[in-house]
């Protein structure tokens, strides 16, 4: 497959690598000249379990220079998803695939507005990436991948997609109820990046204090009563689900707070903020998903 990674941070640029080392077409888009030139100068570091490798793969600031893709996928922050779309409908030909691994809600949305919905892909990833510098990233975690059609019952994009994926160590499953899949994520990321963002402290210190899981059982309670609201299926106990997750990825920093480390602009207003927003629409109670977004908005207006 030919395939353009639109936004080539930690995660984009992990995806990018592995797919490039299977045999894949891989370009890397990204805005960053410095991170575009160590890649083409150097290759890629990858960096896993204290040993590091380089992979040769193409980066560019230029998406004209890409000419038309089997494949997007979309690793760009929520909050620059719309332009990210009209960069994929410039490399659009008539049967490009769209996939979206992106963190939180809306962004297969805004790319359903500048592109044909049927087309696109959604699903969430578990696998970890931290990027260390210029051309080198560090794989901090695997973990599952599911990806299924946005809007669509056809299934064949998201199966070659797979296909892809798990040639390149990249264990997929497609699934039909996407959605779901999506707002099971976003449980995890509710419970977990916001309170690590404001607090400064890694994943697994979440579950320290009785308070802190308190606070993150609070946020997450009220994102489920969101999803009752909306009629959203919810499996299992999401709540339990954050803590374990927190304690299996104890060591790192959410991307939210990798973010806040970096005084760069967050995702909150595709996690929390969704919630609040939606609660509102819903007549849903939403206070400490409020407070959590108000907190990291307040925090990084004053960077």
């Amino acid at each position: 497959m030919k395939i353009a990674i639109i936004g080539a941070g930690a995660m984009g640029s992990l995806f990018g690598a592995l797919l490039a080392e299977a045999g894949q077409q891989v370009t890397l888009l990204d805005i960053r000249q410095d991170h575009v030139d160590a890649v083409n100068a150097e290759g890629l570091v990858v960096e896993k379990e204290g040993t590091r490798r380089q992979i040769r793969i193409r980066a560019t600031q230029d998406a004209d220079s890409i000419g038309p893709t089997d494949l997007c996928i979309v690793f760009v922050k929520s909050t620059q998803t719309a332009e990210a779309a009209r960069t994929v409908a410039r490399l659009a030909g008539p049967s490009t695939l769209v996939l979206t691994l992106q963190n939180g809600m809306g962004n297969a949305e805004a790319l359903a507005e500048a592109l044909d919905p049927a087309r696109i892909i959604a699903g969430t990833t578990s696998h970890g990436a931290t990027f260390l510098e210029p051309g080198a990233i560090r794989h901090a975690g695997s973990g599952d991948t599911v990806i299924g059609p946005w809007d669509s019952e056809n299934m064949d994009g998201a199966t070659a997609v797979a296909e892809a994926f798990d040639q390149a160590g990249i264990a997929t499953k497609v699934v039909a109820g996407v959605h779901s899949v999506m707002w099971a994520k976003l449980f995890i990321n509710v419970g977990i990046n916001a309170i690590t963002a404001l607090t400064g402290i890694k994943n697994g210190q979440l579950l320290d204090l009785e308070q802190t899981r308190r606070l993150s059982q609070d946020a997450v309670k009220e994102a489920m009563a969101v999803a009752a609201a909306r009629g959203i299926a919810i499996e299992g106990d999401p709540v339990e689900k954050v803590f374990q997750v927190a304690e299996a990825t104890g060591a790192n920093r959410s991307s939210m707070g990798q973010d806040v480390d970096s005084r760069r602009v967050t995702e909150i207003g595709a996690i929390n903020g969704f919630i609040v927003r939606e609660a509102q629409t819903a007549g849903v109670p939403a206070p400490v998903n409020r407070t959590l977004s108000a907190l990291v908005e307040t925090l990084q207006a004053h960077y």
